[in-house]
């Protein structure tokens, strides 16, 4: 579910939407980490001006916590 929202959102921002590659890997119970893969070009729209855009992803994902009680690390990276 939350995969889904982040990989939606992620293509609506960057200009190369079909280089946006979401995967998740659960570390525990508890914990788990997000890898969005987007092109080069792309890294500085996803982290947004002053962080504000990646924040705004995490706050999304906290969210979720509350839901299923995992906690999610989001990592932005380049393809």
């Amino acid at each position: 579910m939350i995969t889904e929202f982040i990989e939606n959102y992620a293509k609506l921002i960057v200009s190369v939407p079909e280089d946006v590659n979401v995967t998740i890997e659960s570390i525990d119970d508890t914990f788990a980490e997000i890898t969005v893969e987007a092109n080069s070009s792309d890294i500085g729209k996803l982290i947004g001006k002053n962080g504000n855009m990646i924040n705004a992803l995490k706050t999304m994902a906290n969210g979720c916590k509350a839901k299923d009680g995992v906690s999610y690390k989001i990592q932005v990276v380049a393809k």
